[in-house]
C-alpha cells in the first residue's frame, strides 16, 4: 500500500466520523435501545434488576444489598436498602464476584465447598472474595456470561430465594432489551 492509498483511507474514515458526529448533533441519528452485541451487562439493566429485587426483598421484610458485576467481575452497580446491614455490602459484591468468576450459582458452590467436597476450602482463595452460600447468580445471555448478581441481607434461604427471583427478572429484562 502506498502513501496515497493510506491517505485516501484515512480521509474516508475521517469523513465518515464527521458525518456521524453531525448526524448526532442534529438529532438525525437513530438511537437504539437494543444491546445485541454487548459483552457486559449495561448499567440501565443492572439498575432495573436491582430495583426489582430490592422491592421484592422489602415485601419480605428484608433490607437487602444488591450488587451487579460485569463479565470481568468489576462492579457495575451496588445499591443498599435503607437499614441494610453494613456487612451485606461486601457479601453481596462477593456473591456477584463468585457467580461471575466461577460461572455458577453460589448456592451450587455450597455443596462443592463443603468438607469432603471437590472444592473444599475455595472460599479461602481469591483474597477471601469467594462466597459459598446462596444469593449469587451468573447473568447469562445465550452462552455468554455478561455479569454476576449478588444479594445479601436476609437469611441464607431468603437470599437464595432472592437470587432465584433475580434470575427470573434478568431473563425478562434481557428479552425486553433485546440482549
Amino acid at each position: 500500500m502506498d502513501v496515497k492509498q493510506i491517505s485516501d483511507i484515512v480521509r474516508r474514515v475521517m469523513n465518515e466520523n464527521a458525518e456521524q458526529t453531525a448526524n448526532l448533533s442534529e438529532g438525525r441519528a437513530e438511537v437504539s435501545d437494543k444491546y445485541s452485541d454487548i459483552h457486559d451487562i449495561p448499567l440501565k439493566i443492572a439498575n432495573e434488576l436491582i430495583a426489582e429485587v430490592i422491592k421484592r426483598a422489602a415485601e419480605m421484610g428484608v433490607a437487602a444489598v444488591c450488587a451487579v458485576v460485569n463479565s470481568g467481575t468489576n462492579p457495575v452497580s451496588v445499591q443498599s436498602a435503607d437499614g441494610a446491614y453494613i456487612a451485606s455490602y461486601d457479601i453481596a459484591l462477593g456473591k456477584a464476584y463468585t457467580s461471575a468468576s466461577l460461572k455458577m450459582k453460589t448456592s451450587a458452590l455450597k455443596t462443592l465447598a463443603a468438607p469432603g467436597g471437590s472444592l473444599y476450602g475455595i472460599q479461602h482463595t481469591n483474597g477471601g472474595r469467594i462466597v459459598i452460600f446462596g444469593g449469587g447468580i451468573p447473568l447469562v445471555v445465550g452462552d455468554r456470561i455478561i455479569g454476576g448478581f449478588g444479594v445479601s441481607g436476609g437469611s441464607e434461604e431468603q437470599d437464595s430465594y432472592l437470587g432465584e427471583y433475580a434470575e427470573e427478572v434478568f431473563v425478562r429484562l434481557a428479552e425486553k432489551h433485546g440482549l
